[in-house]
């Protein structure tokens, strides 16, 4: 599993930095940055960052089984 990012559609809200901040950090009037791509145990922290992302700029994307 592993966390994808559009800084395109990143606003800097910081939503993502409160659910899940072992993950994701957002610097004053910056955007996300990620502090590791692998969710690890944070994995429902982040599942709720990715859910609450004002602007969805979040994915979790899961490895496939078959690779």
């Amino acid at each position: 599993m592993r966390i994808e990012i559009d800084l395109d559609l990143c606003q800097g809200h910081a939503v993502c930095q409160d659910e899940a901040s072992a993950v994701f950090a957002v610097p004053k009037h910056g955007k996300v940055e990620l502090l590791r791509d692998d969710p690890g145990t944070d994995i429902e922290a982040v599942r709720a960052a990715v859910r609450y992302c004002p602007t969805q700029a979040l994915t979790l994307i899961e490895d496939d089984p078959k690779s």
